[in-house]
């Protein structure tokens, strides 16, 4: 539990992506070891079921945006646990404008003022898929929707 080398590591995730606790992170590595482990697992394996695995988990894991398009199997040993937090809903907030910060990003889903498509989403941790990102957006009930809305205006410091 107090291993100094993990908590040195997860101390700057944890404020980067403004995670809630470091659980968030532990699922997250846990996600990234079982596509690993099913990677060592299909590449050992020379038979007809686990060439329909590796294409399967391939297909999962291009449709969330961890791999390219051309990746193969082994690709899957060399992602990150940052490969899979850029995934996250609270992050691509952050990245796309709606947030000012990834800490009011997580508060903006938690609030229900984030849809992807037209369903509202409100777990941060939520993955995005490279088909839903383009859908992310504020919700129409939002008071957030109206581009005028204080927190939406974008403070030009240099003015």
């Amino acid at each position: 539990m107090w291993q100094k080398v993990r908590l040195d590591e997860e101390r700057p995730l944890k404020k980067e992506y403004a995670l809630s606790n470091k659980n968030e992170i532990w699922k997250m590595g846990s996600f990234i070891k079982k596509a690993a482990m099913q990677a060592k697992k299909l590449i050992a394996e020379q038979s007809e079921q686990a060439e329909k695995e590796k294409s399967l988990l391939l297909q999962k894991l291009k449709r969330l945006g961890l791999l390219k398009s051309d990746a193969a199997v082994e690709d899957c040993l060399g992602l990150s646990l940052k490969d899979i937090l850029e995934r996250r809903l609270q992050t691509l907030v952050y990245k796309k404008t709606l947030a000012k910060s990834t800490k009011q990003a997580r508060q903006f889903i938690v609030h229900r003022h984030i849809k992807i498509g037209n369903k509202i989403v409100t777990s941060p941790s939520h993955i995005v898929s490279i088909d839903e990102e383009p859908q992310i957006g504020f919700s129409e009930n939002s008071a957030l929707a109206d581009p005028a809305h204080p927190e939406r205006e974008v403070k030009e410091a240099n003015k």
